[in-house]
């Protein structure tokens, strides 16, 4: 008896060696497998990144080590990323607002970052967009204590004022549109054009006003009035924002801020920047003035496919009804935006 139970326990013991070293086995054939799986996958990830573009690797060559300046770049239409859809919305040259604000994050971070500058090229835009970078340029402020600056180039209008804002100090090219603070909400109304064409919009609405600012249908005077108290709200937040990024009263802003245009000169001569600079001046004076001549700009977040299909798009010459359809996207969506319209654009 006591042999058998010897050999029983013998067994036993062989088997949950058996077992227990299959177990390291697979786990260690698992944990290696699911490694490769991993770099397989991220290395797919990195190539896709590559051709089609990625947020993340438009920031991936940030400086870890050495002062700099970041230079934040505020080019096109201020917007939601993604609202020209498709290859399009990350190509090169774009305004990219989620990147913006993830940039802006990480330079709140960045201990050996020591300072921004806002580089405008932008006839403005929407204002929850304008109005939320807007917040994480003065959070980046308060958080680090460091400046600043916003340089002008071609055109800053509206949402651009805005963003500028800002800024503890700001100056623009000699040739710089400016100006144009107010607000807009755009529709079209259409109707007669549907009349003509036998065409009738036929809404199902809870309650008169639900489908206020259709195009098939002309405003009445009390949505008017609602869409002018939307836009009234917005201009006072602008003017207040304008009032205090260049340490004026509401009321000079005010006098200033009846939507129109300004040179460069008359930007300075009545407040709205503290100079004109060339770009190579401008930044040798931030060089002087912080004590770092190392400057940063993220790289385009366009892969090489956004690139290329994007060139082609802007080869490609678009119909009319395409000119409308982005003119309608642009201004004509109904909410109301810090936008102008600069000569000649």
């Amino acid at each position: 008896m006591k042999q058998k139970q010897t050999i029983g326990l013998v067994v036993a013991a062989v088997i949950f060696v058996v077992v227990g070293v299959i177990s390291v086995l697979t786990n260690a054939l698992s944990s290696k497998l699911k490694s490769k799986e991993d770099n397989a996958t991220k290395s797919l990830d990195n190539i896709m990144d590559q051709l089609y573009g990625s947020d993340n690797l438009a920031l991936a060559d940030m400086p870890t080590t050495g002062d700099y300046i970041a230079v934040v770049p505020i080019e096109g239409t201020i917007q939601a990323s993604g609202n020209s859809g498709g290859l399009q919305a990350v190509n090169a040259g774009g305004y990219n607002h989620d990147l913006l604000m993830k940039y802006v994050d990480k330079l709140i971070k960045a201990d050996n970052n020591k300072g921004i500058i806002l580089r405008l090229d932008t006839p403005g835009g929407s204002v929850y967009e304008a109005d939320e970078l807007y917040l994480k340029l003065m959070e980046y402020k308060e958080k680090t204590g460091r400046p600043i600056w916003a340089y002008m180039e071609a055109t800053c209008c509206s949402g651009g004022v805005y963003l500028a804002s800002s800024a503890d100090e700001q100056y623009a090219n000699r040739n710089t549109t400016t100006g144009s603070i107010g607000v807009i909400i755009s529709s079209y109304d259409l109707s007669g054009l549907y009349e003509k064409l036998g065409v009738k919009e036929a809404n199902i609405v809870s309650a008169k006003n639900k489908d206020m600012g259709s195009m098939g249908k002309p405003m009445t005077a009390e949505q008017k009035e609602i869409y002018q108290s939307v836009v009234d709200e917005a201009y006072e937040q602008f003017v207040d924002i304008v009032a205090k990024g260049r340490n004026m009263s509401v009321e000079d802003v005010k006098t200033l801020a009846d939507g129109r245009i300004y040179t460069a000169t008359q930007a300075v001569d009545n407040g709205l920047i503290d100079g004109i600079k060339t770009q190579d001046e401008f930044d040798d004076y931030v060089k002087d003035k912080s004590g770092v001549s190392k400057f940063y700009e993220p790289s385009s977040s366009a892969g090489y496919l956004s690139q290329i299909f994007g060139s082609v798009s802007n080869v490609k010459p678009k119909s009319e009804s395409e000119v409308l359809v982005d003119l309608i996207d642009k201004i004509g969506s109904g909410v109301p935006m810090y936008y102008g319209y600069p000569y000649g654009k």
